[in-house]
């Protein structure tokens, strides 16, 4: 086996949807692979894109977006270090449906559709954690059709503030309690279908009130009963 395989290889294990392969088949499919360094802002796929290829992000992160009729970004989703892209079209041979560029840095390894298709094929899985990442993209779609129908801008804000939060020692739950690395104020907007300015106004909002207290990228939120209530659409207001 070549060094270059064993790097290869060594990079794959920390893709989420991968866990259940060994090292021979990690080496296997990163021989299958292409592999892509990307600057910031740079494009990986673009939304009409024909390209059916599956992408691993090894390395950096990855932004999920369209534009509204009126040029406006919508974000879908930030993809981590060890996640995956781009199997919508890969399994229904059709278009791409979003615009996926770099934020940061990033080395991804791009599988062809046919390979993947093998792959969810040999290990069952593999196809059982693809479903299970759908049907969350899914459960997660229809909580924010439904908040952009029903909840106010300034209170989507706040619930995506609350989905954000972490227990102080990492770990996710009802105690939630810090956002570390927080989203840029563009990032937000775009996820949340509001502008800047409005991000920005609840930010300084929650900090004005003692709920939350900023410290460079990371968000405390002291009060998180208060910001609870006021993610509520009949919640009070600050």
């Amino acid at each position: 086996m070549e060094k270059n395989d064993e790097t290869a290889a060594a990079d794959l294990a920390g893709i989420a949807l991968l866990q259940d392969l060994d090292t021979a088949g990690r080496v296997r499919l990163a021989q299958r692979c292409a592999w892509r360094r990307l600057t910031h802002g740079e494009t990986l796929c673009a939304r009409d894109d024909e390209g059916r290829e599956v992408f691993f992000l090894v390395e950096g992160r990855l932004q999920v977006a369209d534009h509204a009729a009126s040029g406006r970004e919508v974000a879908y989703a930030v993809i981590e270090a060890g996640g995956h892209v781009g199997e919508l079209s890969a399994i229904d041979g059709l278009p791409r449906s979003a615009t996926v560029t770099a934020l940061g840095s990033c080395r991804v390894a791009a599988l062809s559709s046919a390979a993947f298709d093998e792959l969810i094929a040999a290990h069952p899985a593999i196809a059982l954690l693809l479903l299970r990442r759908l049907a969350r993209v899914i459960r997660e779609s229809d909580i924010k059709i439904t908040e952009l129908s029903t909840v106010g801008a300034m209170q989507r804000v706040h619930r995506e503030l609350l989905r954000l939060a972490t227990g102080p020692d990492g770990a996710e739950g009802p105690s939630a309690r810090v956002i570390r690395d927080l989203p840029t104020q563009e990032t937000l907007a775009a996820r949340l279908g509001t502008t800047r300015e409005t991000v920005a106004r609840v930010l300084a909002q929650l900090v004005r009130a003692k709920i939350t207290r900023r410290s460079g990228r990371t968000l405390f939120i002291e009060d998180p009963a208060r910001l609870e209530a006021l993610a509520d659409p009949e919640g009070a207001g600050l």
